[in-house]
């Protein structure tokens, strides 16, 4: 009777309502009656749910006006919320299956809209403490539809967003990380099937970039919806958790398939890292070292030297939204210079004891880190732009005096990157970096309100506005930068002078020591694996273990005696030293690059084995028992047997 396609739309009407009549008593009759123990049975729901769905679509069944008060789509949504209402904990799977079984059958996952209507009339039906079993069932029909067509994983995307939202604000349990797990593993998925263009190589199903990018965002989305209706506690564990996934420089990458390559790692740390700034958007934490990790802000740092300007971008744009509790951003968005910042009206609160401890742990890295982001060639406007805010944020936030004496210290040294002439930075990434250096400086003067400090960054920047305009802001961040033809003639006034800074600050109480000493970041070994473009070059030189802690060796070296001749000849071997710890490196990567697996696995091995056996020289040394408490055997003696921790005989005094 549900099913009824007479030709009269009266007589049809009346026909699917009598039905739905019908299933609605019988669902009531489950409360006292003996259907209570089977109507939740396989064969019974397979009959009744898609039933009521196919009244809940039909577009044909509005009803007589004259017959009846409500459709029959009305009738059998109030029917199907009530079933729904009285599903146990072991019958929910047995009412969400059939949903699921007809949503394929009749191709209604690529239209959406009904299949997140039906999941949000369950999802608002089922009782609370039910509803991360249906998140489990749609989890589940993901990964069985993982080789399905791109707008069909979509649609699946697009119902789990709406009913984890809504799961979210009731009971979440163990489906958090199973959530995102299962989203991440759909992105890896879908880089495989954007590169090779199909969605399984033994059948035709065939796909293409525009489907399997829309997915992508829809995944990245939902990562987003959903992390942001979690307590904050949860959102920092998702944060770590997606990375993670992510391959990192320096670390053994999870990359999924190996058809992606180099290409597909690339667009794997794009996406994920997207979906991290979903989630890290409307994160707020009062505390910076529990929102910045260090577990989460080295692996993200190493970001910021990839050779990729999207991945640096998007790196910038995550801290960005965690440094800003505030709301600030918006008033940062146009790198300008402010001759009055009082309009910006700016929302400061005092430093917390946190604050500072964070910035005492991390801050230098973070000034290192931006300074040589500044020093990346292929940095552009929305680079210089993100720079500016993440600045002034620090700024706004996480200041007291000495982190102001720092960020100034830092601004004077991208002054200097510009001026040094690098031939990796074109004319216009010096003068981008001298308008970044000159627009901070107006803002962290006018934050200090030293009036001496305010009068030398204005001065210095009106004469630039009639001397060289190129160095400010406004004729470089522009869609048709002034870029001159070389700048030779920067120098002297136009340049902001550090002997006078640190004397107006030194005159108003702040500590310019730090100020006085230039800044020189030094790129270590790890920023030079983080600039390499191939995560397995990486992994190779990682791998190459020093010969030098072979468990042969003797234990001690006698100490080596320092004289003149020592200093002599370090000082003339340490260039061939560097020639030939470059060799080394070369032939490592080029070993790892060409060589057969086989020889690859035994070199290895080898290495692991020369690992195991010193620690098991560690352990043997670690786990011997101690000596007896009654002391030493006296000379000419037979030692006598170690006595256990456990067998030894302690005074009273000393036991507790």
């Amino acid at each position: 009777m549900c099913h009824s396609s007479y030709e009269d739309p009266d007589v049809r009407t009346k026909i699917r309502m009598a039905g739905i009549r019908g299933l609605q008593g019988v669902v009531r009759k489950t409360v006292r009656d003996e259907l209570q123990a089977n109507i939740w049975e396989r064969q019974h729901m397979d009959k009744i749910v898609p039933s009521l769905l196919f009244n809940l679509q039909d577009p044909t069944d509005s009803g007589s006006p004259g017959c009846e008060k409500e459709s029959p789509a009305e009738l059998t949504e109030r029917c199907f919320r009530e079933l729904l209402g009285r599903a146990a904990y072991g019958n929910i799977k047995n009412a969400i299956k059939p949903v699921l079984m007809h949503l394929d059958n009749h191709s209604l996952w690529e239209g959406k809209s009904f299949a997140v209507r039906c999941f949000k009339i369950i999802m608002y039906s089922i009782q609370s403490q039910h509803s991360h079993l249906v998140i489990q069932q749609l989890l589940g029909h993901l990964d069985a539809n993982s080789k399905s067509s791109a707008t069909v994983r979509a649609g699946i995307v697009e119902v789990l967003s709406e009913a984890a939202v809504i799961e979210a604000s009731g009971s979440v349990g163990p489906t958090v990380l199973e959530v995102f797990n299962t989203l991440l593993k759909q992105l890896r998925l879908s880089v495989d099937y954007e590169l090779t263009g199909s969605c399984d190589p033994y059948s035709n199903n065939m796909t293409t970039t525009d489907q399997e990018r829309q997915l992508q965002e829809a995944v990245i989305k939902t990562i987003g919806s959903f992390a942001n209706t979690l307590p904050i506690y949860q959102r920092a564990e998702v944060m770590l958790f997606i990375m993670g996934k992510i391959p990192v420089p320096g670390i053994y990458p999870a990359l999924g398939s190996p058809i992606a390559g180099f290409e597909g790692s690339r667009m794997i740390q794009v996406m994920l890292l997207k979906s991290l700034l979903q989630v890290t958007e409307r994160y707020e934490s009062s505390n910076m070292l529990a929102a910045l990790p260090s577990s989460f802000l080295e692996p993200l740092l190493s970001f910021t030297l990839m050779e990729d300007p999207e991945i640096r971008l998007l790196v910038l744009s995550i801290l960005i939204s965690l440094i800003d509790r505030h709301q600030n951003t918006h008033k940062f968005t146009f790198l300008s210079i402010l001759s009055d910042i009082s309009v910006l009206k700016l929302k400061v609160d005092k430093c917390s004891r946190q604050d500072n401890l964070f910035m005492k742990k991390h801050g230098q890295r973070l000034y290192r880190h931006i300074f040589l982001t500044c020093s990346e060639e292929n940095s552009g406007r929305s680079h210089y732009q993100a720079l500016y805010t993440l600045l002034a944020l620090l700024s706004v936030e996480l200041a007291n005096e000495e982190v102001v004496v720092d960020l100034i210290r830092l601004a004077l040294a991208l002054q200097d990157l510009a001026l040094a002439n690098d031939e990796r930075l074109s004319l216009y990434n010096r003068c981008a970096v001298h308008a970044l250096s000159a627009a901070y400086l107006s803002l962290i003067s006018q934050l200090t309100t030293v009036p001496a400090f305010c009068q030398h960054i204005q001065e210095v920047i009106e004469l630039r506005q009639k001397e060289v305009p190129y160095l400010l802001p406004e004729d470089i961040f522009i869609e048709n930068p002034r870029v001159p033809e070389s700048l030779e003639r920067v120098e002297g006034e136009v340049l902001f002078q550090q002997f006078q800074i640190a004397e107006v600050l030194g005159g108003s109480g702040y500590n310019i020591d730090i100020l006085n000493t230039p800044f020189t970041p030094q790129i270590t070994d790890e920023d030079r694996l983080s600039k390499r473009k191939s995560i397995g070059d990486t992994i190779s030189l990682q791998m190459d273990m020093d010969p030098r802690y072979s468990p042969e060796r003797e234990q001690k070296s006698p100490a080596e005696q320092i004289t003149f001749e020592t200093l002599k000849n370090a000082i003339v071997d340490s260039v061939n030293g560097e020639e030939q710890e470059r060799e080394k490196r070369r032939l490592v990567v080029e070993r790892f690059q060409t060589a057969p697996f086989e020889e690859i696995a035994a070199h290895c091995g080898a290495k692991s084995s020369l690992l195991q056996s010193k620690l098991d020289q560690i352990f043997e040394l670690t786990i011997r028992p101690p000596p007896s408490p009654s002391g030493s055997a006296s000379q000419g003696q037979t030692p006598t047997r170690s006595v256990p921790v456990y067998e030894m005989k302690f005074p009273d005094l000393c036991v507790y």
